[in-house]
């Protein structure tokens, strides 16, 4: 099966443009209204020929601060991985084309990925577009975090089989990158576009995180369903989430009212941190834990409330994913329990002898 060309491509906008052009000539001939009139022809275009059949728009030439394409790793390899999924399967040749092979940039690609996800029929994908990439291609953190999350979500989430797959299917990696979009515009005064960001992304991907919260590089949404992160909520660097988690308040007072996650801290699933409290560096959370107060650095805590129930030896559990403790810790805990419990039970025998 042929695969789309690079021409055809380029050539697709301009045979539509020259038909545009054409039939207006005709309608102006006819003095009647019609399909392709000037005022409706691009909405009109829009409903009928999805975005990533119209070409992508190149920004406009102002100055911006996005790295060199060419010095570029991480997009180097998302295009690479690109080829090879469009040869194995050249049923989505155009998808990955339009998606990826198309833009010169990974803001760019990123951009039209999530345009293309989030759009309505009141919100256009080539409003959301301009939207991502304009804010993207003039923020380097947010070039720099898009790269490292990417980057996170291939080494920490063993079913994701590429960059190229996170860029594309991830709705973790998705929520992130528009919350990080929807952050700059909050942070430039832009509150209103910023809530309705974060609105779609609640109704399209299930995730709610406040665009007024702050999250860290290298951070991991692993699924991503469910997860909820408060206004004051603050996400250390090189964290890991599983689903379901709650960084929430503990009710309706205002001000800095929600937790605080260290660095390379690992959240398993359905934990809920409530508060403004401190979640130490490289802690873990157990998966439907509880917490209400704070956690110390490199502790493992669980149950409903959390208690602490150990300690972990690595610096970012968050990097190494073991959710669970292992063999050697169950045992001396176990081994701990039962000489607590014999001593417990000697001292009772001996008080009942003194009795």
């Amino acid at each position: 099966m042929a695969c789309v060309t690079d021409e055809s491509w380029v050539a697709l906008p301009r045979m539509l443009s020259e038909r545009l052009s054409l039939r207006e000539e005709e309608a102006e001939e006819e003095e009647e209204p019609g399909f392709f009139d000037s005022e409706s022809a691009a909405y009109r275009l829009e409903k009928v020929f999805p975005v990533y059949a119209l070409g992508i728009q190149k920004p406009e030439s102002d100055p911006v601060v996005v790295a060199d394409s060419s010095d570029d790793p991480i997009w180097d390899a998302v295009r690479e991985e690109a080829k090879l999924e469009a040869e194995k399967e050249p049923i989505l040749s155009s998808f990955l084309y339009a998606s990826i092979l198309a833009h010169d940039c990974l803001e760019q690609a990123l951009g039209f990925v999530l345009a293309n996800r989030l759009q309505n029929p009141t919100l256009l994908a080539t409003q959301l577009m301009d939207i991502f990439t304009n804010v993207m291609m003039h923020d380097r953190d947010i070039q720099r975090s898009a790269r490292l999350d990417v980057q996170a979500f291939k080494e920490r989430d063993p079913a994701c089989l590429s960059y190229c797959s996170a860029l594309l299917y991830l709705k973790g990696y998705h929520a992130l990158q528009v919350y990080r979009v929807a952050h700059s515009l909050w942070s430039q005064g832009r509150k209103v576009l910023a809530l309705a960001l974060q609105s779609r992304v609640s109704e399209v991907f299930g995730v709610d995180i406040h665009p007024a919260s702050k999250i860290g590089e290298g951070v991991l949404l692993d699924h991503g369903t469910g997860v909820v992160i408060g206004e004051t909520a603050v996400i250390g660097n090189r964290v890991s989430l599983m689903q379901g988690v709650t960084l929430g308040g503990t009710g309706k007072e205002i001000g800095d009212r929600h937790p605080k996650i260290g660095e390379g801290a690992l959240i398993g699933a359905s934990a809920t941190i409530l508060g403004n409290i401190k979640i130490g560096q490289g802690a873990m959370i157990a998966a439907c834990s509880l917490v209400l107060k704070d956690v110390p650095p490199h502790s493992m805590v669980a149950g409903i409330p959390a208690k602490v129930i150990g300690y972990v030896d690595e610096k970012d559990p968050s990097l190494t994913m073991k959710h669970d403790a292992t063999k050697e810790f169950f045992e001396n805990v176990a081994v701990k329990f039962r000489d607590a419990r014999s001593a417990g039970g000697q001292t009772s025998e001996k008080s009942d002898a003194s009795t």
